[in-house]
């Protein structure tokens, strides 16, 4: 079965996170990736890991996780044989993701106008921390730090907590969806009109549209989000929104009629709180009472009762957990792959289906280099000419050991 992009081919000079996920995610649906990588060294997210643990010795699981269904070609970017290499892949490509600091590919010889020369058709998607220019350009863009600055920092936690960053790097994945987003619009109109286009997307850009409704109820009623001090999910929802103790473990209680609520907690003086108003205004007393009675059943009580009522409530999993979850199962969340040095991986699964043009993972991340004689192969080189390449140091092929 032929899957949505097959046939397009992607030129991807991104690094660490935002990028990597959005040709990952073109690399899903069948696009051909062409990692450029780093000679030697690769990509900088193969030096960085979570608990100083690395996977068959030293493979980084934060790179593997972000990387799969690409080729890998490391080469020297500045040596004058390694951009005609550049030059050619981008000759027959139809996309080129970069996410560098504004302007290092100009500075390169590889931004949209150089090449443009080469590909009028091409589209060129960069991502950066910030924006292409403005007062925030020499500094560096990263995933807490747009956390920050854009305010979404202070939505999560207690009132006494100070900030509480988001426990996983949302700004760069949000982005990397907007990335996506884009190009596959701009391929959609190249096919239309036969013209390509730049893209230029941001991690503070894509962090704001992501608190759109936050941001609306701001700037257009004038009020202030204030966290409660219970750690209600959403500083600007009354209670019950939020997640509550039991006997056993945690329950998060959504948007429900209260007085259904009450009635499948059993505690009637909380009627005394039914007013919309109220809700809001001491939801840091009723989030404290309503624990009160949460703490007397296990998690697996309280979903009986309440689903059995109707009430929107689900049990919080622990990450360790999710794997276990009945529904993940059903939905085939976690899939394995073979990888050549570390063997069996456990991954997550494309997040969606598609009836007629299905996502498929074919490839797990590449070793460094692992593609660059098949690549070089296609665009004409002979073995003489990429074994030449490799010895003077324009390529590197990271040499695969099984652990």
């Amino acid at each position: 079965m032929k899957q949505a992009l097959e046939g397009i081919k992607v030129i991807d000079f991104s690094q660490l996170l935002q990028g990597p996920y959005a040709t990952q995610m073109l690399g899903d649906l069948g696009a051909d990736i062409i990692k450029i990588e780093r000679y030697g060294t690769g990509d900088i997210y193969r030096g960085m890991t979570f608990f100083n643990q690395w996977i068959a010795g030293d493979e980084s699981p934060c790179f593997m996780a972000w990387n799969r269904n690409k080729r890998s070609l490391a080469i020297d970017m500045k040596k004058e044989e390694g951009r005609e290499i550049i030059f050619k892949l981008v000759k027959e490509a139809d996309i080129v993701v970069e996410n560098f600091r504004p302007g290092v590919m100009e500075r390169l010889g590889y931004g949209y106008e150089d090449l443009k020369k080469i590909n009028p058709k091409i589209i060129f998607c960069s991502a950066s921390g910030w924006g292409s220019d403005g007062p925030y350009l020499k500094r560096p863009g990263q995933d807490l730090l747009v956390q920050s600055v854009s305010g979404a920092i202070m939505t999560s936690g207690k009132k006494s907590d100070g900030p509480v960053a988001l426990g996983t790097a949302l700004c760069d994945q949000v982005n990397a969806f907007n990335c996506v987003y884009a190009i596959l619009a701009a391929l959609f109109f190249r096919e239309r009109t036969g013209i390509g286009q730049e893209i230029k997307t941001n991690l503070l850009s894509s962090a704001i549209a992501f608190q759109m409704q936050d941001y609306f109820t701001i700037h257009n009623l004038g009020v202030h989000f204030e966290r409660p001090e219970s750690g209600i999910a959403h500083p600007g929802n009354p209670a019950p929104f939020g997640t509550y103790k039991t006997q056993d473990g945690f329950l998060a209680i959504a948007m429900n009629p209260f007085e259904k609520l009450v009635e499948a907690l059993g505690d009637n003086s909380l009627l005394e709180y039914n007013d919309a108003q109220v809700l809001f205004d001491k939801r840091d007393e009723i989030f404290y009472r309503i624990q009160q009675t949460t703490v007397t059943k296990t998690t697996a009580q309280w979903l009986e009762i309440m689903l059995g009522l109707d009430l929107w409530v689900a049990q919080v999993n622990d990450q360790s957990d999710v794997a276990n979850d009945p529904q993940v199962q059903h939905n085939n969340t976690f899939v394995e792959i073979e990888h050549p040095k570390a063997g069996k991986l456990t991954v997550t699964n494309i997040p969606f289906s598609m009836s007629e043009t299905p996502g498929e993972i074919r490839r797990p991340s590449p070793m460094i280099g692992e593609h660059g004689p098949e690549i070089l192969s296609a665009l004409g080189y002979s073995d003489k000419d990429i074994e030449r390449l490799i010895a003077e140091e324009i390529i590197s092929v990271e040499k695969v050991v099984r652990k």
